[in-house]
């Protein structure tokens, strides 16, 4: 069975104040070709479909029009990932199960795998696991409020169901089924970048990969680089990545869809297939004069531009010169340079879309007392944080 996992589209997200939906509309659109060449049999899309729990009007047109020219083409699979709203997302699932579109974004639907035949007869069942919010599943899955225990919890339940589904075929003399299951979480050893939310509960954010023992394939999302995880099983998980960069931190990365070869037994094949690049992305470095004029910097006034300016005193309009070459520049820092050294730095700012939640307050609170944040004003703000999570995932 050809199987088809990608996640973290992120439907809706600007890149710093630039839309970003026909770059994603191009992404589905090419999308769909290759299903339809590959003959993709299942389509996995491993949450944060949206970039906000609230999307906007666009977004949901873009979702509408992917799913229904993806839907011709093969059965779908999609769980809701921390940006997503459950309940939004999940609104309409019984009646779009009719037509082969399967939304997982409840605890309630764990353990109800969609089973899937592939053209080769190889019987696979996909488990959704969506991004569980601890402190408001915890009491649903009965465990500590730890993303670690509500995956072990969330995990022990596709087990038990996979054993009983595997011992009904065993005894009607049906091969095994293959086991998928689609999560969306923070793995151990995985290597984020700046455009992922923040997902830790009391500063812990990550889960092991023996989490997810006992199946075949765990089809990940939330980390935008497509990666493999170690484990120490057999069990073979990736993350898809996102097919678009969100940030300058992911200037680096092959985006990708990953195509799996499920045969009835044996080691499960990836393919990793680039994704369309509709404008790369760059960083440029030096003074504002030596970036205008350099020609060796011609071929990246098509992309979108950070610049970081080193000129020893902030140069004038500077934004506004370098969009004059470079009409996608969209990032500037200032780091001022003298005689090829950087300058001691007067001031050490927090950057809100590096840093996490938690430390933008306590950065704030030290500006403000000239002292540094207590553990008890940062463990209020981690509270603070957990309370808006939860709220959003209920709207």
């Amino acid at each position: 069975m050809r199987v088809l996992h990608t996640s973290d589209w992120h439907l809706g997200r600007t890149l710093e104040t630039w839309p970003l939906v026909e770059h994603q509309s191009a992404f589905l659109t090419w999308l769909a070709q290759l299903c339809r060449e590959r003959q993709i049999e299942a389509i996995l899309v491993s949450g944060d479909i949206y970039d906000r729990a609230v999307p906007s009007v666009e977004a949901v047109q873009l979702l509408e029009e992917a799913l229904a020219s993806l839907v011709r083409i093969c059965p779908i699979v999609l769980i809701s990932g921390n940006h997503d709203s459950a309940v939004r997302l999940g609104f309409g699932g019984t009646l779009l199960e009719s037509v082969n579109v399967h939304f997982r974004s409840s605890v309630a639907d764990i353990a109800r795998p969609i089973h899937l035949t592939g053209a080769d007869g190889t019987s696979v069942l996909i488990y959704g696991v969506p991004y569980l919010e601890p402190p408001l599943v915890r009491g649903l899955l009965a465990c500590d409020k730890s993303h670690a225990a509500v995956l072990t919890a969330a995990m022990d339940l596709v087990r038990a169901d996979l054993a009983e589904r595997s011992a009904d075929a065993s005894s009607t003399g049906a091969g095994r089924p293959r086991s998928v299951v689609m999560a969306h979480a923070f793995v151990t050893g995985g290597q984020g970048s700046d455009s992922e939310r923040d997902v830790s509960v009391g500063g812990v954010a990550d889960a092991p990969a023996s989490v997810f023992d006992g199946v075949d394939y765990v089809a990940l999302g939330h980390l935008h680089g497509p990666q493999e995880i170690a484990g120490q099983s057999t069990t073979l998980l990736r993350y898809s990545g996102s097919p678009l960069a969100y940030s300058f931190s992911e200037e680096g990365h092959l985006k990708s869809v990953s195509i799996l070869d499920i045969a009835m037994d044996g080691p499960i094949e990836v393919e990793l297939v680039p994704a369309p690049v509709p404008r790369g992305m760059r960083t440029i470095t030096g003074d504002l004069a030596d970036l205008l004029n350099d020609p060796e910097l011609a071929e990246a006034e098509t992309f979108w531009i950070r610049a970081i300016v080193t000129d020893a005193v902030r140069p004038e309009h500077a934004m506004e010169r370098l969009r004059r070459r470079f009409p996608h520049a969209i990032a500037m820092d200032l780091q001022p340079h003298r005689d090829g050294m950087p300058l001691v730095e007067v001031e050490r700012r927090v950057d809100p879309r590096q840093a996490s939640p938690v430390e933008v307050v306590a950065a704030f609170v030290e500006h403000v007392t000239s002292q540094p944040a207590t553990q008890a004003v940062c463990e209020v703000a981690q509270e603070a944080v957990e309370r808006v999570r939860v709220s959003e995932a209920v709207a």
